[in-house]
């Protein structure tokens, strides 16, 4: 797999491409946002580069890791990792919110690192898939309706009142796991195998910032009702 690593440390890139390399990885290094842009970009004669992952840390020299994470999100659906030092909710929402599909916060373990890598370029099996950003759930010809929330399983869009509402794949992939069976609890364990395909328990507190900035982009915290010990479920709004 090719992987885009944005990092403006050329000590700390160079022993993370090594510890890469040794798991197959091709590691393409940005120094910084403008150099990640580039990578992104088609080339002369057309051809989109290829990339499974982009690692983006958000301490670059030249411009806010924000910033370039929502900027390279208009270029290519390639899952994007951020690294950051900033460890509290809001900040890792607005991160989400921005296009990023995951997050690793500094100091992390290697081995950390690379389940997220695993875990988010699984459910990118081709163009085809990429543009979905499909997972096998949400394949049926399907559209579920929970009061002012639409969500469109075949087309994998969302609204609510009408207006449309942009989700990550894994917010959508999570979206619709719990709103095809409303009022059923889902063990965190359990959405985490069918979402993320993996069982490593440090995705839990992923899963966490997910359901946090669902209930803030679809604007009803009460849809995802946490079950204190369990997991989650979607309470339908009343009619």
């Amino acid at each position: 797999m090719r992987l885009l690593l944005v990092e403006d440390d050329d000590h700390v890139a160079a022993a993370l491409s090594a510890i890469l390399a040794k798991h197959g990885f091709a590691v393409t290094h940005a120094r910084n946002g403008e150099e990640a842009l580039q990578a992104v970009l088609p080339t002369a004669q057309g051809d989109r580069p290829s990339y499974g992952v982009i690692l983006l840390d958000l301490g670059l020299p030249d411009q806010d890791g924000y910033q370039v994470c929502a900027r390279i999100r208009k270029l290519t659906t390639t899952p994007v990792i951020m690294v950051t030092a900033r460890s509290d909710v809001r900040s890792r929402i607005h991160g989400l919110n921005l296009g990023a599909d995951d997050y690793v916060v500094k100091p992390y373990d290697t081995g950390e690192l690379l389940a997220r890598i695993h875990a988010v370029s699984r459910r990118t099996g081709g163009p085809a898939d990429d543009a979905a950003g499909g997972t096998g759930s949400a394949a049926e010809a399907t559209v579920l309706r929970l009061g002012t929330v639409t969500v469109e399983l075949p087309t994998r869009r969302v609204s609510v009142d009408g207006e449309p509402v942009a989700l990550t794949r894994k917010e959508f992939d999570l979206l619709a796991l719990l709103a095809q069976r409303p009022g059923v609890v889902f063990r965190r364990e359990q959405i985490i195998s069918e979402v993320w395909q993996t069982s490593w328990e440090g995705t839990g507190r992923t899963l966490e910032v997910h359901v946090a900035s669902l209930r803030s982009k679809l604007r009803m915290p009460a849809l995802i009702e946490t079950v204190r010990g369990v997991g989650y479920r979607l309470v339908p709004p009343a009619a």
